[in-house]
């Protein structure tokens, strides 16, 4: 009954046995290595893009903060949706990577819209050198309360920043999971739609930690290559990165656990909407889920065993029939008998 995140569960065995094997003998640092070639051809091919530029990284921070010190100037700022990762759970280190500021656009259902957006890059550069200048976007798919964009809503916003020349982001640290629900493909949700660079995640989808960083304008790449140095991010044995991704890819792994992490989502899902103590506050689309219930359901549930995230108030004291927030997340390992305990205990 583990639902606090996607973080929490465990690496896929053909991940691991991948770093095994790679364990063997000696292999060049830095991203020289055979398995590196192989994971960019991989990841060209899935995103139908054979010129882009393929790096790997440990971990959806340094991915997205790289990346967005890569297209942003130290003047600039980027925008972003007001709950998105990079403003809420990266305690700023794509400011301190990019040096730039963040600017918040409001959001409902987690998403930004292009009016939203439009203004907010409208109400930039009117202050000429004594204000920030605009820079890129960036959006969040899936986004950080379970939501998705769908193509024409990416493609939307992405028009809106071109019509000002700005790039755009796609922190994709859940990319696999947004794209089987949407059932499209990469370049689909990436250039296609107008995507400049993508945090490709996989640590959060069955990986022991690699996220890998697609840029599809190949004039940024050797800047990238210089910020991931400089920010101490490129890894001397770099095979156990490219190990983990090439796994990862083979045979379309990466599509099977973000079908049955999004599977058990909807069968969470569902189970909850037939409690009547219980208030989904947004329509779960991949595999995350937020919702209220009474301060004694959670405490109740927390202290029989179930582990997931209150994130409004304090679970042991206060009001009990004060309605608080929790979140709930579902990852590759996650059983279906897993969630009939969990809601076989919420039933009582």
């Amino acid at each position: 009954m583990f639902f606090a995140s996607d973080n929490a569960g465990p690496a896929h065995p053909k991940v691991m046995e991948a770093l095994i094997d790679a364990n063997n003998g000696y292999a060049l640092g830095y991203g020289a290595d055979p398995i590196m070639d192989e994971v960019r051809a991989q990841i060209r091919d899935l995103f139908e893009a054979p010129k882009a530029a393929v790096y790997l990284v440990i971990n959806g921070t340094s991915a997205n903060s790289i990346l967005l010190g890569t297209m942003a100037q130290p003047w600039e700022t980027i925008f972003c949706a007001d709950v998105s990762h990079i403003a809420e759970d990266e305690c700023n280190a794509p400011e301190f990577y990019s040096q730039a500021k963040l600017t918040l656009v409001p959001t409902e259902h987690a998403k930004m819209a292009p009016d939203a957006l439009h203004a907010k890059i409208t109400a930039e550069e009117t202050r000429g050198v004594h204000g920030p200048q605009r820079g890129p976007v960036s959006l969040t798919q899936v986004t950080e309360r379970g939501t998705l964009y769908s193509l024409d809503e990416i493609e939307e916003l992405t028009e809106v920043a071109r019509d000002f020349g700005l790039k755009t982001h796609l922190d994709g640290a859940r990319f696999a999971n947004a794209l089987v629900a949407l059932d499209c493909t990469p370049a689909e949700m990436s250039w296609k739609a107008g995507i400049d660079t993508v945090s490709f995640g996989g640590t959060k989808n069955g990986a022991l930690g690699v996220e890998a960083c697609v840029i599809f304008d190949p004039d940024l790449a050797w800047e990238f290559e210089l910020r991931r140095k400089r920010g101490g991010h490129l890894l001397s044995k770099h095979r156990y990165l490219s190990a983990q991704m090439q796994a990862y890819l083979t045979d379309g792994l990466w599509l099977d656990m973000a079908r049955s992490a999004n599977a058990r989502c909807d069968q969470l899902a569902e189970g909850l909407r037939g409690h009547n103590s219980v208030e989904l506050l947004f329509e779960p689309q991949a595999n995350m889920i937020y919702f209220q219930m009474p301060r004694s359901e959670h405490q109740r549930m927390l202290d029989s065993g179930a582990v997931y995230y209150v994130t409004s108030g304090d679970p042991a004291s206060g009001d009990p029939d004060e309605m608080l927030t929790g979140r709930l997340v579902t990852d590759w390992a996650m059983t279906p008998q897993g969630v009939t305990q969990f809601l076989d205990l919420l039933r009582g």
